[in-house]
């Protein structure tokens, strides 16, 4: 039997972990993470982390290994996660990768390009230039620095564009160059699970999970992060919401009903990606024995 990487993934609260957690135990597998914020170990309540009971029930790596003001990237996961795929499927026919990062599933299924790490320097500059001169002035400067990048960024991101001119600063290069979109063939099978629900029951599970949070003590979790609302980690849907709300933007109910509106727009998003993915194969969460059979049979 050729070694198997499963890849479970769809978006946000379409039932991911419970379905998981059944495969890792029929498959005797632990559970790589490819959620990119779930890595961090402050942020439990509004990124739905897995509880201490899922911890305990089967082995999960890359959840809460690292603290908010860490550095980490697509490109450092995809080293870290295919090391350890390869070293687990040495013990096993089977690895389970399962999340809703676009970026992290796809580093690792299809690999990244060698894009130089940026050193504290350089990244502590361009964070305080971020600050002191905003968003369209370093967009300005990214389209005359790398037109071809600047065209196909999205240009609402910090993050991104922060990263673009990071390297064109530190390299003397534009970041297109670094961009060769080579394909990485690894040496397991990759087999791609897509979860997805009707559309009003998938919005109804998002708003439930968004109350649920909040009954839960997102509120708390966000208020004690807000000295590190600038840290980029905390620039996603949920956290910005409640810090609107700390801010006196929005009164508490109208932040948690633009969480529940930003959260389905995300979903929507993250359809989109998958959907381009002609290796995918699409089920319900609640096909349990089709997709354990899927996988099985799947060559």
């Amino acid at each position: 039997m050729a070694k198997t990487l499963i890849v479970v993934t769809g978006p946000t609260a379409v039932g991911k972990t419970a379905l998981c957690l059944k495969l890792a135990q029929h498959f005797h597998t632990p559970i790589i993470n490819a959620d990119s914020r779930q890595i961090f170990s402050e942020l439990k309540i509004g990124t739905a982390a897995p509880t201490e009971e899922q911890l305990r029930q089967v082995r999960h790596y890359f959840v809460g290994i690292l603290g908010l003001d860490e550095y980490y990237s697509a490109s450092l996961y995809e080293q870290q996660a295919t090391s350890l795929i390869d070293k687990l499927l040495q013990e096993s026919d089977y690895a389970l990768m399962a999340g809703g990062s676009m970026m992290y599933i796809d580093a690792v299924c299809n690999g990244i390009d060698d894009i130089p790490t940026v050193n504290d320097e350089t990244r502590k500059l361009m964070k305080q230039r971020l600050e002191s001169e905003g968003l369209e002035a370093l967009c300005e400067e990214l389209r005359r620095l790398d037109p071809e990048h600047w065209a196909v960024v999205d240009r609402n991101n910090p993050r991104r564009v922060v990263h673009a001119l990071e390297i064109c600063h530190q390299t003397g290069r534009t970041y297109t160059s670094f961009r060769t979109g080579t394909r990485q063939q690894r040496p397991f099978r990759i087999v791609k699970i897509g979860l997805n629900l009707p559309r009003e029951e998938l919005y109804e599970r998002i708003n439930s999970r968004v109350d649920i949070m909040m009954d839960q003590g997102l509120l708390d979790e966000a208020s004690s992060l807000l000295p590190m609302r600038h840290l980029n980690a905390l620039n996603t849907v949920g956290y910005k919401e409640i810090f609107a709300f700390l801010d006196g933007t929005w009164t508490l109910d109208e932040a948690v009903e633009r969480m529940k509106g930003n959260t389905r727009r995300y979903a929507r998003k993250q359809l989109t990606w998958f959907k381009k993915d002609e290796e995918m194969k699409w089920f319900s969460p609640n096909d349990e024995e089709d997709i354990i059979s899927y996988i099985q049979n799947s060559n």
